[in-house]
């Protein structure tokens, strides 16, 4: 009798450190694991996880772009669809939908006139500048029935909506900087931000800028998600657009 108790308590211990070590495995495992994802969450996130919709945003080569640690200035331009007491949601040229969010700091012009919220109706055409969070913006100002502008000197290519399961389009317009890569540059927002954003806009229509990078040269990068290309249009200090990938 005492022999079976006996070898019943060993079976039991062993059985008990067993279950340890296997704890401490997992534990081991969730730690080195949680260690990784906290290394990747800190280096430069690639512009495809920033893409609503499952959009590819990456550059040529499929490289990380511009990090970003937070929404940013940027904005979009589109018709509205409908119209709510906190907003509006609106939709592309290339047919990606965007909610914007209103507050009372909000500004509206109609053309070149101050407006006011009421000037935002179903079916007109927007421009809206303001904060860029992946397919929502909280708006700083918004312009009903914008004035053309934003001159390009690039050629006539037109924005190419993103597709679910199709390949990055990958190709280059007019200037790049020579200097370029992704990942440089510093995040700018205000007037540059706002004026970048615009011309880029007008530019090659249907995108949404979810950031703006000013360059070592002085230019900017805009870059675009929810479209298949461009990725990046780049801006002059003048604020002219020169060029696109």
């Amino acid at each position: 009798m005492f022999s079976r108790k006996l070898s019943r308590s060993i079976a039991v211990g062993a059985a008990a450190i067993a279950v340890a070590g296997g704890s401490y495995g997992i534990v081991s495992a969730t730690s080195s694991s949680g260690s990784t994802a906290s290394s990747s969450s800190s280096a430069p996130s690639s512009s495809s996880s920033a893409a609503p919709s499952g959009g590819s945003a990456s550059g040529a080569g499929g490289a990380a772009s511009n990090a970003r640690s937070g929404p940013a200035a940027g904005g979009t331009a589109g018709t509205v669809d409908s119209v709510s007491s906190s907003g509006f949601i609106l939709t592309t040229a290339a047919g990606q939908k965007v909610t914007i969010d209103e507050a009372s700091s909000t500004t509206y012009e109609k053309g070149t006139s101050p407006a006011s919220v009421s000037a935002v109706t179903k079916g007109e055409p927007v421009l809206v500048l303001g904060t860029t969070n992946s397919t929502t913006i909280t708006a700083t100002q918004v312009i009903v029935q914008p004035a053309s502008s934003g001159s390009s000197t690039t050629s006539a290519a037109k924005v190419i909506p993103f597709q679910k399961g199709a390949p990055t389009t990958s190709k280059q317009v007019g200037q790049i900087p020579a200097s370029y890569s992704q990942g440089s540059g510093t995040i700018v927002s205000g007037t540059a931000a706002n004026k970048a954003t615009e011309a880029a806009l007008a530019a090659y229509p249907g995108s949404i800028v979810d950031r703006v990078v000013k360059l070592s040269n002085g230019e900017y990068e805009v870059h675009y998600i929810g479209v298949n290309w461009p990725h990046h249009v780049f801006v002059n200090q003048d604020f002219k657009v020169v060029g696109a990938d």
